[in-house]
């Protein structure tokens, strides 16, 4: 439901930036999607008539127009050959995705999104399995949490563009999961963000009560 909702928010987002006449080459430089793609969302947004002086269109309306349209995702498709083999490589020695993004951006001007490249290394990682260590734990005895790079968010009333970070908190024995979109990555931020998770799982900071 998480993944779905951030689609949906990068498909607003996306549209609304249509809205404000912004073309497909310079959405892509956002990351938020790649060139073909915003094409692809245009003519739908088009289609239904989102581009006007209306309402932004809420999730479901979103989900439902696109996945009657079925757009394809030819960023997806250009992965496989040029960088498959790179990607592989640097998801087996550990590397982020975020960082495989940002070198394939800077070592040879791949234009696609993020999503795209987690999509593809998810794909071949699971293709690819190394046997591990299972990790065994108790309820309410550990939580993983981490900073994720968030969207790129134009703020509709005075067009400031703001740059955001997605904080994640997850139970190692229910992974049940708190995600939060903040604009900085502070101390005072991320151990606001741990309260607010412990809050969430009706926990304290001496360990969580909902496992």
């Amino acid at each position: 439901m998480a993944n779905r909702r951030f689609e949906m928010f990068h498909y607003r987002q996306v549209i609304h930036r249509m809205r404000m006449g912004e073309s497909d080459r310079a959405i892509a430089k956002t990351k938020l999607m790649g060139r073909l793609k915003c094409g692809h969302v245009r003519a739908v947004a088009e289609k239904s008539g989102w581009l006007g002086d209306v309402p932004l269109p809420d999730d479901d309306e979103l989900a439902a127009a696109f996945e009657t349209e079925q757009i394809p995702n030819p960023t997806r498709q250009s992965l496989r050959r040029p960088y498959e083999q790179q990607i592989q490589q640097w998801t087996e020695e550990g590397v982020c995705w975020s960082t495989i993004h940002e070198a394939l951006v800077n070592q040879f001007g791949f234009g696609g999104s993020y999503s795209s490249v987690r999509r593809l290394a998810q794909k071949l990682k699971k293709q690819h399995p190394h046997a591990t260590c299972i990790l065994d734990f108790a309820p309410g005895e550990a939580a993983q949490v981490d900073f994720g790079k968030g969207p790129t968010i134009t703020d509709a009333f005075t067009g400031e563009v703001i740059l955001t970070w997605i904080f994640v908190m997850t139970l190692c024995f229910s992974r049940h999961m708190y995600a939060e979109i903040v604009p900085n990555q502070k101390v005072e931020t991320w151990l606001a963000c741990h309260r607010r998770a412990f809050e969430h799982f009706n926990g304290n900071g001496n360990g969580v009560t909902h496992c």
